[in-house]
């Protein structure tokens, strides 16, 4: 396995994943992840992250069924593993402290 480290479109990627459930494949998760940032999510730069989470354990892909619509290709479906979830869970913990450390005061708006 590969460092463990998880960077912030990893995460973003991986909660995607987590939020599609059984419908997680590259195109839908670029799809999901620009309507929920508002920023283009390009499919190259996708499939490199969907690579590395799984080389690093935190998903595991197997392919679907063939399809009419696509040509006869079938699509490479994602989901979290035990790993992705704890990984998920401690940045989570990690930002959750952060935030609760910060004064009121400081992000209050004016």
């Amino acid at each position: 396995m590969k460092g463990t480290n998880l960077g912030e479109f990893e995460e973003l990627v991986l909660l995607t994943i987590a939020a599609l459930v059984q419908d997680a494949y590259s195109v839908a998760i670029c799809d999901e992840l620009e309507k929920s940032t508002g920023r283009a999510a390009k499919l190259g730069v996708v499939h490199a992250v969907l690579n590395r989470l799984e080389e690093k354990g935190y998903v595991k892909s197997k392919l679907g069924e063939a399809t009419n619509t696509r040509g006869g290709k079938r699509k490479r479906y994602y989901t979290v593993t035990s790993g992705g979830k704890a990984a998920l869970i401690k940045a989570k913990e990690v930002r959750d402290q952060l935030w609760e450390r910060i004064p009121d005061l400081v992000l209050k708006r004016a």
